[in-house]
């Protein structure tokens, strides 16, 4: 079987031989909180529920975890690091780039519990499809927070970076994205303006600073080959309101590709897609359900 890279792949399928406590740990410190069933579904889909919810109450008797009830959802608990559990999982060799943000009250756990957790909602959609179809995409094949420098000293944080494998016959491919999940809380315009972004970040080229600069190695070009082989594809999954207003997003997202220079250029080259979000988990990110931001009918996002 051969493998064909359009990125390098980064993170593991969940493995037996490692304890699901250490498997809890780390997809908290991956995705900073996750409800009780998006942890469940996430590493022991086949399992009865007590599976999970036994070992976390383990975890948070020991200091390492807390919750936060979840108002109106019958007391569903969405689940973080204490201080003591953020500085353990930073020697887990999956997390040791991965900077600790531990949540220090159920407080300022439910300021993050929305956005937080629709983004773990997304990650599972892909989950769920990936299993179905015998693809490769873990648990820890989903960073969120990842952020990039772009020019004068600003920076673009991703929602999420994915990575994910396709398994054919003969070849597996390596595929990778950026991906934004808008819960319809932000403008329009401030929602399609992230497309510029992302098109700044593409063609960054950082100047060294002085001779003392110029004498260090960096990798010559776009910032991006520091990190990626290939550009990763750009992915809006959309919520949070009615069809009708996230088809205007949507083609919102299109005009700025149709009418912002660098957008375009950066549309011939990236693929690029929006999906609304319920689609995924009813139908599959990969069925007809992303729309190209260049135009054309909707596909799988494999085939954007």
């Amino acid at each position: 079987m051969t493998t064909a890279f359009e990125t390098l792949s980064s993170g593991r399928t969940p493995s037996p031989v490692e304890p699901l406590p250490h498997q809890l740990l780390a997809v908290l410190g991956q995705h900073r909180m996750a409800t009780t069933g998006q942890l469940h579904d996430l590493l022991r889909p086949a399992a009865a529920r007590q599976t999970v919810s036994t070992p976390l109450n383990k975890l948070r008797r020991k200091g390492l975890v807390d919750y936060a009830v979840l108002p109106q959802s019958n007391r569903s608990r969405a689940w973080y690091l204490t201080g003591d559990g953020a500085r353990l999982v930073r020697d887990f060799p999956a997390l040791r780039s991965r900077p600790p943000y531990p949540i220090t009250s159920a407080t300022a756990a439910s300021l993050k519990t929305p956005h937080t957790l629709t983004v773990v909602r997304t990650h599972l959609a892909f989950v769920t499809d990936a299993r179905r179809r015998g693809d490769e995409h873990g648990h820890l094949d989903w960073t969120p927070e990842v952020s990039h420098p772009l020019s004068d000293g600003e920076k673009i944080i991703a929602d999420a970076v994915m990575h994910y494998t396709l398994i054919g016959e003969d070849q597996r491919t390596k595929l990778r994205a950026f991906v934004e999940v808008d819960r319809t809380t932000m403008s329009s315009e401030r929602l399609a303006s992230k497309l510029i972004e992302y098109a700044r970040l593409w063609s960054y080229e950082p100047q060294p600073a002085g001779r003392s600069r110029a004498r260090q190695p960096a990798i010559p070009g776009v910032i991006w080959l520091r990190w990626y082989p290939v550009f990763p594809r750009v992915l809006f999954a959309l919520t949070g309101a009615s069809r009708y207003v996230l088809d205007n997003r949507i083609s919102d997202l299109q005009a700025m590709v149709a009418q912002h220079p660098l957008v375009g250029t950066l549309a011939r080259q990236v693929p690029m897609g929006a999906a609304v979000l319920e689609d995924l988990e009813d139908k599959g990110p990969t069925s007809n359900v992303w729309v190209p931001l260049a135009g054309g009918k909707p596909r799988p996002w494999t085939e954007l």
